[in-house]
């Protein structure tokens, strides 16, 4: 997997290139989990264009199982680009992107300059 590993204030992020295999099932979680540890990162930043638009409809469970994976490894994650499109069609996704950004361990931003601003 292609990614590169940057400081951003206290944390180590892993972040991946926006090209690449599209992510979609738990075991693509467990290989990034792994990629994460290897490279002594707190936390994956994962760009938009990496997720199979299933992950945005919350009916297929994908975006949940995905996610856990990471939680459930005390992994970090954030969504990094534009979802809009997404948002608009759903407020289950709506709903989910605000409840996760109110948390610690998984969050949706705009652009890496959001994510750098609230790691700040």
């Amino acid at each position: 997997m292609s990614h590169t590993t940057q400081h951003i204030g206290d944390t180590t992020v892993l972040i991946c290139t926006p090209d690449g295999n599209v992510l979609k099932a738990e075991q693509d979680a467990l290989d990034l989990i792994g990629d994460t540890a290897a490279n002594g990162a707190d936390m994956v930043v994962l760009p938009v264009e990496r997720l199979d638009d299933a992950f945005f409809d919350l009916s297929t469970r994908i975006a949940g199982e995905f996610l856990q994976k990471f939680v459930n490894y005390g992994v970090r994650v954030a969504i990094v680009g534009d979802i809009s499109t997404h948002l608009q069609a759903s407020s289950a996704l709506r709903a989910f992107v605000a409840e996760s950004n109110r948390g610690r361990h998984v969050w949706f931003a705009t652009t890496l300059d959001d994510l750098t601003t609230r790691l700040g």
